[in-house]
């Protein structure tokens, strides 16, 4: 499993069952992320590997195209989410309906969707239960959704700038945080690619994980 197939899921996470709706955008399924400073307005940003910016989730848009990513048993591996549509939509009902302290988005390279993205508080997520954070201690998850953008070393580049992002838009925040499986070296090299380091092994509640973290102090030396 490479990190081209990563997915990042919410330690402890409740998967809420909801049948999706057809609500128009800007109405009760239209993204809040009011914690997070409006994480649509974050982009896009130059890689090397082109344009890339995050766009939060619309469900009644998007539902289709992540409920096929979901149901992909490379990405299913991880998320846990394959089944019936309104598995997919009740996890992400979750998170644009909630206090907002997660937003949802598709990664957008050169204008098209071909990843998933959970950009969240880990200092107000269950995570902070399992290891020490800091006030505004930001964290990642993420799957690459399109089979063909696997295998070709993505994943360091696009979670570096994922990271970069949120250290230019949230000035407070002083570290990245990310937990992928430990026994994921693919996924560890990765991040520590894109300037993160290891910090500790953590017991979760569905995994032993590689607490990985970008310090804003380390930013422009890894």
């Amino acid at each position: 499993m490479t990190l081209d197939l990563l997915a990042l899921p919410p330690p402890g996470r409740s998967v809420l069952v909801a049948l999706p709706d057809a609500t128009a955008d800007g109405g009760p399924d239209a993204p809040r992320d009011g914690l997070l400073d409006d994480v649509g307005d974050w982009g896009p940003v130059r890689t090397a590997v082109g344009s890339f910016r995050l766009a939060p989730v619309r469900l009644a848009h998007d539902l289709p195209l992540l409920w096929r990513w979901m149901n992909d048993p490379a990405v299913a591996a991880f998320w846990g989410l394959a089944g019936p549509p309104s598995v997919t939509a009740g996890h992400l009902r979750a998170q644009i309906g909630g206090d907002g302290r997660s937003a949802p988005c598709l990664g957008l390279l050169n204008g098209e969707p071909m990843s998933y993205w959970e950009i969240y508080r880990a200092d107000l997520d269950p995570l902070a239960r399992h290891c020490a954070v800091l006030p505004h201690d930001m964290g990642i998850h993420l799957l690459i959704g399109r089979a063909r953008d696997r295998g070709r070393h993505l994943g360091g580049v696009l979670i570096r700038a994922v990271a970069d992002l949120i250290l230019d838009r949230r000035p407070e925040c002083r570290r990245v945080l990310a937990e992928p499986d430990l026994r994921n070296t693919a996924s560890i090299a990765a991040f520590l690619s894109a300037g993160f380091r290891l910090s500790a092994e953590v017991e979760l509640p569905d995994k032993r994980a590689a607490l990985m973290i970008r310090d804003r102090s380390l930013r422009h030396r890894l």
